[in-house]
């Protein structure tokens, strides 16, 4: 249930310059079919690769299909003037501004998860699905979110950074990892420029590819393991589900694998004992809370074989919510149903409003 019983206003961001473009259109098509009609007016805003930004007539098949630039389209943009409290757009006849009451940032990637649209938000004083500048900031960069989560005790797997333009031979550090280990650009979401590397050339070759989306690389030693995930919900009350569990069709749960074959399986709850699940639950609490989340997040981890150690991998504050993602899943799988999470979420973001934003 929304804060108030009027129709709330949401507009409804998608798109975007990430490489992420696609999975942004499906995860916004997904919401935009699950929002009550009754309980809200939505307002689509498709950004462009190029970062035009469009609200769009449009519809969720429009969107999923990638279609809604070819619908009807009127420039617009959320506006920072907090007098505005919402959009402006541009037509034949001048700038009009048109009131929102909250914003769903379905946005993957650069620019949406990394705190850039939150700060907008902050900026325009309107409410918005998810977490604050800070937690996004800090859990879209790989190295810092496992700073962070270790200095609260949360275990990570050993690692070594790659400045770029740094001096000496880093590739060799990293190699000291043992291989294999994977090569990651220290800022992107989704398995984006991620490579496993079980030789040097490998790895020279995964360096290449992880600059090409950030000037920092993260070399982090492979762990032999079950991949897990849990889903959290929460403001200043948090609460996690038990983890399900990844059964990747490839090597490792790749970007393609994640949201485009649909050919991973996933085990709801995860194949561990009882006590595990619940060590991992409250573990993904205690990192989501380290690491100043706000709304929702799913936080991700490696169980490793034989020794059973929790190991946290990453913790993704805009989960995908097509029909193949796991955070809808792992709550539909705990009694929720797919609009009651949208609705809760909205309600997150409207309390979050009314106290400090991080």
């Amino acid at each position: 249930m929304t804060t108030a019983d009027q129709k709330k206003t949401v507009a409804l961001l998608f798109g975007g310059c990430s490489p992420e473009y696609e999975v942004s259109l499906c995860s916004a098509a997904a919401v935009l079919r699950g929002l009550d009609p009754a309980r809200y007016d939505v307002i689509p805003v498709g950004i462009t690769r190029r970062g035009e930004w469009f609200r769009c007539a449009c519809s969720a098949d429009d969107i999923e299909a990638g279609h809604w630039t070819e619908r009807p389209l009127i420039r617009a943009s959320l506006s920072p003037d907090r007098s505005v409290h919402g959009l402006l757009e541009w037509d034949g006849d001048g700038v009009r501004p048109v009131r929102v009451d909250v914003v769903f940032p379905m946005l993957h990637g650069a620019n949406g998860e990394d705190g850039t649209v939150q700060g907008l938000c902050e900026l325009a004083g309107i409410p918005y699905v998810g977490c604050g500048v800070l937690g996004s900031a800090a859990c879209m960069d790989k190295e810092v979110a496992h700073t962070l989560a270790a200095a609260a005790g949360v275990r990570v797997p050993r690692s070594v950074t790659l400045y770029k333009g740094e001096e000496g031979s880093p590739l060799e550090r990293a190699a000291g990892l043992l291989y294999p280990l994977f090569v990651k650009p220290a800022n992107a979401g989704s398995s984006v420029g991620i490579s496993k590397a079980r030789d040097m050339a490998e790895l020279e070759a995964a360096v290449d590819l992880a600059l090409q989306h950030d000037s920092r690389v993260v070399f982090e030693r492979f762990v032999q393991g079950q991949e897990v995930e849990c889903a959290v919900r929460g403001n200043d009350e948090v609460s996690g589900t038990h983890p399900g569990e990844i059964l990747a069709s490839a090597e490792f749960y790749t970007y393609d694998d994640k949201y485009i074959s649909g050919t991973s399986r996933v085990a709801i709850p995860a194949q561990l004992a009882p006590e595990k699940l619940d060590e991992v639950r409250d573990l993904a609490v205690r990192a989501y809370r380290a690491l100043c989340c706000k709304g929702l997040a799913r936080v991700d981890f490696f169980v490793e074989h034989g020794t059973q150690r929790v190991l946290l991998n990453e913790i993704n504050t805009l989960p995908g919510f097509t029909s193949i993602s796991m955070y809808p899943k792992l709550m539909l799988a705990a009694g929720e149903t797919y609009p009651g999470l949208l609705d809760s979420l909205i309600t997150l973001a409207l309390e979050r409003a009314g106290g400090v934003h991080d």
